[in-house]
């Protein structure tokens, strides 16, 4: 760094806070390290009697944090037209969504450049829903300066394409498939329905349909099938998840010839969701068998799996499988991670 005229600092960066005192109504920060001095702060400085300023001196090859900042944003976000970046505060820049939608991370490039040391890029958990004009990241080097080539080889352990994407809902026709003879016969209410409207609501979709076909597995089957040949997007089956013998949901959808990706999910509530595709007039229609725990747990692992099928964010099993950790917090009174859309 080095000692200036304070007239002389104008397009100068601050090496040191600057402090403001006026008697019985201020004592705190005019201007922070990392300000960039603009000619309309010269009065202000002087009136607190700064007539010389310790600014970074230039050198090539070295960086100043607001600099860095807008590389690591480009790292983040490229182009993209569905999110936007911050006005760049004390060398941070936070990424913002321009649409409603779920988020997706490459995960690999976000730990490469987080390794590098002195920067960093702070995400919300990937996979999730995020809103219109909600953060999703926050950036920052840590140091007020960075070699260049340090910013170099972050742009070169990311990659071309940007570490974050947000892929839209898309609009879908639903079928739903309520099975269990008690429902079909009219020996208990369906209060199931009502709850999956609901939560189907939040999204963009039109209901096609419901349809009680009992515990007949071959007529499961054919409802499921024929909705697919409706049109339908997406086929949710309620009713009988379980596995106990009389529970014919699970080889109804097997039956259609549908992809099973999992039976079974490590989370609670909701251990017995089943996720599967089913291929039909070229075609590729998700079939969501759901636990019964939906009907009447706030959140399930259905909150965690409806919004990637509505963004037609294919859903594998290794993913499912990775849900483990955190399964168990879904309904927690207090949550302890910050965005993870379902604690407190």
């Amino acid at each position: 760094m080095k000692e200036i005229r304070t007239e002389d600092a104008v397009g100068h960066i601050l090496c040191h806070d600057i402090t403001q005192i006026i008697k019985d109504e201020k004592k705190g920060v005019l201007f922070k390290k990392g300000h960039v001095v603009k000619e309309e702060d010269i009065p202000l400085l002087l009136s607190v009697g700064k007539e010389h300023l310790f600014v970074w001196e230039k050198k090539e090859g070295i960086l100043h944090e607001n600099e860095a900042a807008e590389i690591l944003y480009k790292i983040c976000a490229g182009n993209s037209s569905k999110v936007h970046g911050t006005d760049i505060k004390e060398g941070k820049i936070e990424v913002i969504s321009k649409i409603d939608g779920v988020l997706k991370i490459r995960r690999k490039a976000l730990m490469a450049v987080n390794s590098l040391g002195e920067m960093m890029i702070a995400s919300r958990h990937g996979d999730f829903p995020v809103k219109k004009e909600e953060k999703i990241a926050g950036t920052r080097i840590i140091p007020l300066v960075i070699e260049k080539e340090k910013m170099d080889a972050a742009k070169a352990a990311a990659g071309e394409t940007p570490i974050f994407d947000i892929l839209p809902y898309q609009k879908k026709k639903v079928g739903i498939v309520t099975t269990g003879s008690e429902i079909k016969k009219g020996l208990i209410q369906d209060t199931f329905t009502p709850v999956l409207e609901e939560k189907l609501s939040e999204f963009p979709t039109e209901i096609l349909g419901q349809v009680m076909p009992g515990d007949d597995k071959e007529q499961i089957t054919a409802e499921i099938l024929s909705f697919a040949d409706r049109g339908a997007d997406l086929i949710v089956c309620t009713g009988g998840m379980s596995v106990d013998p009389d529970d014919r949901t699970p080889g109804g959808i097997r039956d259609t010839g549908a992809e099973i990706v999992t039976y079974g999910a490590p989370v609670l509530p909701g251990a017995m969701l089943l996720v599967s595709y089913l291929k039909r007039n070229e075609k590729t229609i998700p079939v969501l068998g759901l636990p019964g725990c939906v009907m009447y747990a706030k959140r399930t692992v259905f909150d965690l799996v409806l919004p990637r099928v509505m963004a037609d964010d294919e859903i594998k099993a290794e993913e499912i499988a990775s849900l483990g950790e955190g399964g168990l917090c879904l309904n927690c009174p207090v949550c302890t991670f910050p965005n993870c859309g379902f604690g407190k």
